[in-house]
């Protein structure tokens, strides 16, 4: 069980990486796997629907963006 100095780090890296993705046009796989590995499982709605509004977002979204949140549902 994470001791609350861990869940502080998971959040605190998750949420930097989130801002990254956020802002690249091309975030990359490795950081997607990355947070797909931290996220908890209560946590995974609000990723897949952030993932759903960068592929609405997108003139010609990403396959592999979409095949990604076609993993997570």
């Amino acid at each position: 069980m994470p001791t609350n100095g861990e869940h502080s780090a998971r959040e605190a890296l998750l949420a930097a990486l989130l801002r990254k993705v956020e802002s690249d046009t091309y975030p990359s796989t490795t950081m997607l796997d990355i947070i797909e590995s931290l996220l908890t499982e209560d946590e995974v709605p609000g990723y897949v629907q952030f993932l759903v509004d960068r592929i609405d977002e997108d003139l010609y979204p990403s396959i592999p963006m979409i095949r990604r949140v076609q993993a997570l549902v």
